[in-house]
């Protein structure tokens, strides 16, 4: 009887087939973005869905079927990989239940024709040879409409991962019990390439030092910015071109209790010691944007700007509270008997108390507006165009609001969004329309005992020419005071001289007044329209008393009492009395030191 030893273990064989096909799987899905799909892999020899020539193909349901006979570099199976991956991504074979129609060759390449353009962009392993060496533009319903009309090309015909079968198979999602309701490829793809690129910019800005480093936490008040620009569309806009400085220093020195808005510097200055929650973050840089995009600070005019901040509280607390935005914190100013009201409205309404009124507070504090005239000396800030900027963000916001259907706004919001849509003339036009409702234009007659300069060309018929009787020169005419002091912008003389002189020549007004005024006034007559920018030399630069200049003209016998008057001045000037039509040209900025009764352009 013969013994038998221990039967001996021999070590397994590797494939390297399979190791290949692991090492490029773990080398795709090291990308976040595919690994958020989690796709199933099945590589079995009795799987009837793998591709008999290709690589790989993937279903509806999120299964990557592999050729196990199939051998390849990894970087060969990586690419491979996130094609199929991508393909979910993409949303070309969503997950759904019932019974599925599979696409025609045209979708199957014009899909695999859209993905291999994007994993040009998206490197993940290396690419066949035998691709395409240039990919069509357009989506995939477009090529696969051009190629249905005009035939498929043959190098697109084998661009996918399966070799000359599709490598998307459309297949009806199980009903299992643990998971119900196919899930959203495209929403999970799309979430996961936002936080890549979101990675990447802290990495490029410094927030992080690498991207496997922890992110900072963030701030109540940064996290209530990134909603607006995520989640609320209608300030969205606005909130992505805004700055929160939060510097305790600059709130201190600034007298900030809560937070400011400086509209021409892009900032909102908070106070980090200010003890809010996210919700009352949120109210309070929604009331400093509307602050700055419905430019408050410029609607001003000749009223108290304390006083006036107070009306706008009022008025934008009314319309965050009825929006639901937010929480208002205690303390901000509402009243719900001021809902429907303007800014101007209500300024009108508060005026009548003003002891109770100047004990209010803002969010910057008591008796201080949230609406700040000068940046912080911190501020280094330089934006170009405030005006198009706020109101092109609050329009479209306005109309992504309305797209997207995240409910009814005030009606007092929408009114000045609305007129925010139609931007104000310019001032030459205004000034243009000014000259067509005051100054008449000269009505010429028509007479043979002039000829016609056109009679030369036609001597056997006699033409009326035509003249201005005396009288109706006369009548056609307006007058300039023109502020000649020190502080007199150059630049403002030109172009305001110029656009008289235009608007005269076009309306056929033969000569204007002008009368110079610094210390004393000094008559220049009637001028032809043409010299006025050209020839027209500034003799004073003294004071700047203009009442004397409009005294001047009201006495004058050969000035018709109905003529329009027009004053040139940087503002600091004295307080004006005029009797008849007149109008004020100003630089952009500057105001008068009293309330004009008469319109006022401002020349920028």
């Amino acid at each position: 009887m013969s013994r038998r030893g221990p039967a001996r273990r021999y070590p397994k064989a590797s494939d390297p087939a399979a190791e290949a096909f692991a090492t490029g799987l773990r080398s795709a899905l090291a990308n976040p973005a595919l690994a958020a799909l989690e796709p199933r892999v099945c590589r079995t020899k009795k799987c009837c869905d793998c591709p008999r020539e290709g690589l790989c193909r993937i279903d509806s349901t999120g299964v990557l079927h592999v050729n196990p006979t199939r051998r390849a570099e990894p970087d060969a199976w990586a690419w491979a990989v996130a094609h199929c991956v991508i393909h979910l991504g993409f949303g070309h074979v969503p997950a759904a239940t019932g019974v599925r129609i599979q696409p025609d060759r045209f979708d199957t390449a014009a899909r695999c024709t859209v993905v291999s353009r994007f994993q040009e962009t998206f490197p993940c392993g290396r690419a066949p040879e035998d691709l395409p060496a240039h990919w069509p533009g357009g989506d995939e319903e477009q090529l696969a409409a051009r190629w249905r009309r005009d035939g498929l090309p043959p190098a697109h015909e084998r661009c996918g991962t399966a070799g000359a079968s599709p490598d998307q198979i459309l297949v009806p999602w199980p009903e299992e019990p643990c998971q119900p309701n196919p899930p959203d490829w495209r929403e999970a793809f799309a979430r996961e390439l936002t936080r890549g690129v979101s990675l990447a910019m802290d990495v490029a800005g410094g927030r992080r030092a690498s991207a496997d480093a922890e992110a900072p936490a963030l701030h109540p008040w940064d996290l209530a910015l990134n909603w607006f620009v995520s989640s609320y569309p209608l300030l969205g806009g606005i909130a992505a071109g805004m700055t929160v400085v939060a510097d305790a220093g600059v709130a201190r020195s600034h007298d900030i209790a809560i937070a400011a808005v400086h509209p021409e510097a892009g900032e909102i200055y908070v106070n980090p010691l200010a003890h809010l929650t996210e919700e009352e973050w949120r109210f309070v840089l929604a009331h400093e944007m509307l602050h700055a995009a419905l430019r408050h600070g410029e609607r001003l005019g000749g009223r108290d700007p304390y006083l006036f901040n107070v009306a706008a509280d009022y008025v934008v607390n009314g319309w965050l509270h009825a929006m639901d935005v937010g929480r208002m914190p205690e303390g901000l100013l509402h009243d719900a008997a001021l809902a429907d009201l303007s800014v101007e409205e209500v300024y009108d309404r508060i005026t009548v108390d003003l002891r109770r009124m100047r004990r209010l507070g803002t969010l910057r504090g008591k008796g201080r507006g949230d609406i700040l005239g000068e940046p912080p000396a911190r501020s280094a800030g330089v934006y170009v165009d405030l005006d198009e900027f706020y109101r092109r963000g609050l329009v479209q916001g306005f109309d992504l609001h309305g797209y997207q259907d995240r409910g009814l706004l005030p009606a007092g919001l929408v009114e000045e969004i609305r007129a925010l849509s139609h931007p104000p003339l310019p001032w030459d036009a205004r000034l243009a329309r000014w000259f067509d409702a005051q100054v008449p234009r000269p009505e010429s007659l028509r007479s043979f005992a002039r000829p016609s300069r056109r009679q030369a060309s036609t001597p056997d018929i006699p033409r009326a020419g035509r003249w201005f009787p005396p009288e109706e020169v006369a009548r056609c005419t307006f007058g300039v005071v023109l502020d000649t002091s020190g502080s007199m912008p150059r630049e403002l003389l030109g172009k305001a001289l110029g656009a008289i002189a235009s608007y005269a020549a076009a309306r056929d007004v033969p000569a204007a007044r002008v009368v110079f005024c610094d210390a004393a006034p000094h008559d220049a007559g009637y001028l032809p329209v043409e010299e006025i920018a050209g020839r027209v030399r500034v003799t004073g630069r003294g004071g700047t008393v203009l009442q004397p200049a409009v005294d001047l003209l009201a006495r004058a016998e050969d000035f018709p009492p109905g003529a329009p008057l027009l004053v040139i001045t940087d503002g600091d000037c004295d307080v004006l009395r005029i009797r008849r039509e007149h109008a004020y040209l100003v630089p952009q900025g500057a105001g008068l030191p009293f309330h004009a009764r008469g319109p006022v352009f401002r020349v920028h």
